[in-house]
């Protein structure tokens, strides 16, 4: 049936008057579905057993104060003072297990009691659920991506260095590495770094502690995969990968000292990868370390010169010029699925993206370095958290197996998942007693939370 314009049409002559007396409004309805989560997880109970006694004290209990920061990243919170907006909330008070939360100063005031000993906690909750996540989908591979990020930092703050901020380059910064795993979507682990250390050199430590973190959880039952890019080219790199038994694909960097544009210069036969890609497959030579490895080199067609036309001059322009990369590997793949392989690196990227501008990673709450990679930890464990309650809830989709080890489930981004479920208004009744929480009577609303309350239980 046509309705009339007189139906569809309406005016508005007046301001609504405000008013601020009511109780049990809240702003963050779909955090009860998050809250069931949570439970089912026995994520209260994780963190006592792991952070309970390695965190600095505070009246609110270690649990209740980690639970607020966590809400508070997953609503969108990126500042320790946004916890004014949400203080009054009921579903947030649920959530967190709190009467009353605490002041942004009280928050501050707990980060800045962290010492580097009291992250070892935080870490250990992540690994344990992580393992959780990743059991669940029974991967017996594991593709894991390491790579470290940019956070500039004030000019005050404690180990923050000025080094690789290509964008802000004399501000100092922190350069946080982390360890991803490519098929499940999870954060592996990170760790909090001054701004000039070199990628690959400063990795080390933190490689160990990440072959004890996958060793402990699986026993060695997995078959693990790294990709890394050219900052991890360096021998130690390499023999402790090879000596832990893992497979790995590397950029290598054409420096002169490689014998790369050597090759390249001489080659006359590329094997098609695709329309624009081909590549070749030499056993290198690499006499600083008196060590021969398979490398394949890539090369792409682009439409515009760059520096790295190391074969510019053996082709007419018309044919157009070529960008080169390499890399080394001890994985029994051909140079099509190497290629392919390689190029699923950029799913690290996206999660980062994501923790960055979703999860307030690059906010710097403090000027005390192990505070600012306690909030670190926190923004991935938020992260995971997140990720782990769309595959429980329902709400992702199940992809094909690709060469690239994107990730099994399309998940929602934080910011799609805050405008569907998180940022529903609702108001929190008790008729006859029982806590009640009415959402509206919106039919994609009503159906979107029936299903997730009914799949919750199956998942645990």
């Amino acid at each position: 049936m046509r309705l009339s314009r007189a139906e569809l049409r309406g005016r508005v002559k007046a301001d609504l008057a405000l008013r601020f007396t009511r109780s049990g409004l809240t702003s963050f309805a779909g955090l009860e579905l998050v809250r069931r989560y949570f439970r089912q997880l026995g994520l209260f109970e994780k963190i006592r057993r792991h952070v309970g006694a390695t965190a600095p004290a505070t009246d609110y209990g270690i649990v209740g104060m980690i639970m607020v920061v966590l809400t508070l990243m997953i609503v969108g919170g990126r500042r320790v003072w946004h916890v004014a907006y949400v203080a009054n909330d009921p579903v947030m008070r649920r959530v967190t297990g709190l009467r009353r939360l605490p002041v942004a100063r009280t928050i501050g005031r707990w980060l800045a009691g962290f010492r580097t000993r009291h992250l070892q906690g935080l870490q250990r909750l992540n690994a344990e659920l992580v393992a959780m996540a990743i059991d669940r989908l029974g991967l017996k591979r594991l593709t894991i991506d390491v790579d470290g990020s940019v956070v500039s930092t004030g000019m005050s703050v404690a180990w923050a260095q000025r080094g690789f901020n290509p964008h802000r380059r004399k501000v100092p910064s922190y350069y946080p590495i982390t360890a991803y795993e490519a098929q499940s979507g999870q954060m592996l682990r990170v760790h909090n770094r001054p701004g000039n250390v070199h990628d690959g050199k400063a990795s080390l430590s933190f490689l160990r502690a990440l072959f004890a973190q996958l060793a402990e959880a699986f026993g060695g039952t997995r078959l693990l995969e790294f990709r890394m890019d050219a900052a991890f080219f360096r021998r130690d790199v390499l023999a402790l990968l090879e000596g832990r038994g893992a497979q790995y694909a590397i950029k290598v960097p054409f420096q002169t000292w490689t014998g790369l544009r050597e090759i390249v210069r001489a080659n006359r036969r590329w094997t098609p990868v695709d329309a624009t890609v081909s590549c070749c497959e030499r056993q290198v030579e690499f006499a600083p370390w008196q060590r021969q490895m398979r490398v394949v080199i890539y090369r792409k067609r682009v439409q515009h010169e760059t520096r790295k036309n190391f074969q510019l001059d053996l082709f007419d322009p018309a044919d157009g010029h070529y960008e080169y990369s390499a890399v080394v590997t001890n994985k029994p793949l051909s140079g099509r699925y190497l290629w392919h392989f390689m190029c699923g690196r950029g799913g690290h990227e996206k999660a980062y993206g994501e923790l960055k501008s979703g999860f307030a990673f690059a906010s710097v709450p403090s000027l005390q370095y192990a505070a600012n990679s306690a909030w670190q930890q926190l923004s991935v464990l938020a992260f995971n958290l997140m990720r782990g309650f769309q595959v429980a809830a329902g709400l992702v989709v199940e992809r094909s197996w690709t060469a690239g080890r994107r990730p099994l489930f399309a998940f929602r981004s934080i910011d799609t998942l805050r405008y569907e479920l998180l940022h529903r208004a609702g108001i929190v009744l008790h008729p006859d007693g029982r806590p009640t929480l009415e959402v509206g009577t919106t039919a994609a609303v009503r159906k979107q939370f029936l299903a997730i309350d009914n799949r919750l239980p199956r998942a645990a």
